[in-house]
């Protein structure tokens, strides 16, 4: 299938009023001192954590798309550091919780308090109560404690001695968890994972840029240096406008074609939820809006597929002893599913 450009004014709105795709058109771009702005809190943070351009933007895609991440890799890679630098460059308050074994509910979620002062029982807020939250090593505790943010996480608010209290707004939680040695970690379950809208890993750096940081030494840029470039206001602006991206329908189709095909997969015992479609096309449109674009093409589905879609799925114990993973029988689902493809004016395949 071929999404058509638009090539006048009139074919340039659909039956809902909303713009079709084309691509040489000035209005297709976003306003510039937004795009400045985004483009210059990618250059901070890749300021310190050398080399990872692609994984900065799509941590920064997932939050605009008012998703939360998990950072899963091994130690030592950089996962708290990229947490702490995108914090300082978007504003706001940041709290990191460190997770351990011994983490009660309440000591993420808050609760209450006597007050000597005024001699009654106060509300003492948990470190979520922030517009950056830092979930760190959020397998080392127990489930109890991770479901306290299972309501945080969907809902934007906490519940606490029978009261619910709503988040600060932005709200954004980023976990970390490393996948060696399963001593003394709990599994996260499969409703909490599919509450993060993209699990991604960091990586080793590359040889160049591992030796940058050597010589670099103690006048490396650190997170605490980098100074805000927006205010959480903005930041909420920025998110609306990613969310207002146009996507084809013929796009929407493809989504919901490749989510069904999970479900049906033989090797897979289970397929990705309705709040996976929907996350995948907000991390598509986010993805536009990092690119600059107004509207969605088939590489930023493609693109958003694995970090968004793999973690959700579970591999059949058959299919797994044969090797084959939920990320390598996502890839075969889309390889197999017909690509929409853009065409630009004149009708050339872009």
């Amino acid at each position: 299938m071929i999404l058509k450009p638009s090539t006048t004014k009139q074919s340039q709105q659909g039956d809902n009023g909303a713009a079709e795709p084309h691509f040489a058109a000035e209005a297709d771009l976003w306003p510039e001192a937004a795009q400045q702005s985004l483009q210059l809190m990618l250059a901070r943070v890749n300021s310190v954590l050398l080399g990872k351009e692609e994984v900065v933007s799509r941590v920064f895609g997932a939050l605009l798309a008012g998703g939360h991440v998990l950072l899963e890799d091994v130690p030592g890679v950089g996962k708290t550091l990229l947490v702490r630098a995108i914090a300082r460059v978007i504003g706001g308050e940041f709290r990191r919780i460190q997770f351990t074994s011994d983490l009660q509910p309440a000591d993420v979620v808050g609760g209450m308090v006597w007050d000597g002062k005024r001699s009654e029982l106060v509300f003492r807020q948990g470190p979520l109560m922030a517009n950056v939250v830092l979930a760190d090593e959020i397998n080392r505790t127990p489930p109890r404690t991770q479901s306290a943010l299972l309501e945080a996480m969907e809902e934007r608010s906490v519940s606490a001695d029978g009261e619910t209290r709503p988040l600060p707004q932005p709200f954004m939680l980023l976990a970390t968890q490393n996948p060696l040695r399963d001593d003394g970690t709990y599994p996260l379950p499969e409703a909490q994972l599919d509450r993060f809208m993209m699990r991604l890993s960091i990586g080793y750096p590359a040889p160049e840029d591992e030796i940058g940081m050597l010589a670099s030494g103690r006048q490396r840029l650190l997170p605490e240096l980098l100074r805000p470039v927006i205010v959480p206001e903005e930041w909420m602006r920025m998110q609306k406008d990613a969310q207002s991206v146009h996507v084809h329908p013929a796009l929407l189709a493809y989504a919901v074609h490749v989510v069904g095909a999970t479900r049906a997969s033989a090797e897979l015992q289970l397929g990705a939820s309705p709040r996976a479609t929907l996350d995948w096309v907000r991390a598509s449109q986010a993805a536009a809006y990092v690119a600059g674009r107004r509207y969605v093409v088939p590489d930023d589905m493609k693109g958003t597929a694995e970090p968004v879609l793999a973690h959700r799925l579970l591999v059949r114990d058959e299919a797994w002893v044969k090797g084959r993973t939920a990320a390598k029988v996502l890839s075969d689902i889309v390889a197999a599913a017909p690509v929409p493809m853009p065409a630009s004016e004149g009708g050339r395949r872009r």
